[in-house]
């Protein structure tokens, strides 16, 4: 799983940062969670094509998270394009783009479908899940967690041990099965083991409520709004936003292993006074620059 920030700042964009846009790549699949202006531009910069995505995920329908998805399906409905988009949101999202394309003369060769998400996992293969939770920011919002399935991974020194070839029954075992080699029956438990696969959570505008923590709980990488320092703590709360400091007490009650700020306000010329802020409190923080990237 590679994650690539395109957008870190919040309503405003600076020089520095585009509005708030996060692509997670994951073998075939790519997640684009949040949409906001010029993000398609981002892909440009970072070297990626459009014709990666496959879903988005909105949090909600304030324009920084929006703005720039007429463009991105514009772009995609003219593209040799061969996937059906996905789109969730929360409720009202489909209502929302169908009014979009009345505001737009949009030429609709693009094949998509749009569902709204209420709580709990929306999409689900054999190699991960999405679920949402619903997040208090005056609007509908959604906050978001990408959980990998487990993997069974194959231990060549045991399978050396058993001298299974490699080739079909290695995949068999490899897919759980037992399999009979030389008239002997091989449990898959006996070469392989079990990868734990990671957790990534995505939180933004909201203020810190119990949701927030079901979102991060036990998550190898949240990625969370800090869009104030502590020092103004009242006006993040006025406008429905965390601090630094609120995203790290989200980490550190919730055993997460990484924590990555974003949603920055355009006050802030640098991220240290936000960093140092976060750091008092939860110590494997760093804040996100626009076209960074994180393996998991």
């Amino acid at each position: 799983m590679q994650i690539t920030f395109l957008g870190t700042s919040s309503m405003v964009p600076t020089k520095d940062r585009n509005q708030i846009a996060v692509f997670v790549s994951h073998d075939s699949d790519g997640v684009l969670i949040d949409c906001g202006e010029g993000t398609q531009r981002q892909f440009k910069i970072a070297g990626i094509s459009l014709t990666k995505v496959t879903k988005v995920l909105i949090s909600h329908w304030h324009g920084d998270h929006v703005l720039g998805l007429p463009g991105l399906m514009q772009t995609l409905s003219s593209s040799d394009y061969n996937s059906k988009l996905e789109i969730y949101g929360p409720v009202g999202t489909k209502k929302r783009i169908e009014k979009m394309f009345e505001a737009f003369v949009f030429d609709k060769k693009l094949s998509f479908v749009v569902k709204d998400v209420k709580s709990g996992v929306f999409f689900e293969n054999n190699k991960f899940q999405l679920g949402a939770y619903p997040l208090e920011h005056g609007v509908e919002t959604l906050g978001f967690r990408f959980v990998e399935k487990d993997k069974r991974k194959i231990d060549l020194k045991k399978v050396n041990k058993f001298n299974i070839p490699h080739g079909p029954l290695l995949g068999k075992l490899q897919e759980g099965e037992i399999i009979t080699l030389n008239g002997k029956k091989i449990d898959p438990d006996d070469v392989t083991y079990i990868e734990s696969g990671k957790k990534l959570a995505y939180i933004t505008d909201t203020v810190l409520c119990d949701s927030c923590y079901k979102i991060a709980d036990d998550v190898d990488l949240l990625i969370s709004e800090a869009t104030y320092s502590s020092k103004l703590a009242g006006k993040s709360e006025a406008y429905g936003h965390m601090t630094a400091k609120q995203a790290a007490q989200l980490a550190n009650k919730s055993n997460v292993k990484q924590l990555v700020l974003i949603h920055f306000s355009a006050r802030y010329k640098n991220t240290q006074e936000l960093e140092e802020d976060a750091r008092n409190i939860f110590d494997n923080v760093i804040c996100a620059k626009d076209f960074m990237k994180i393996n998991l």
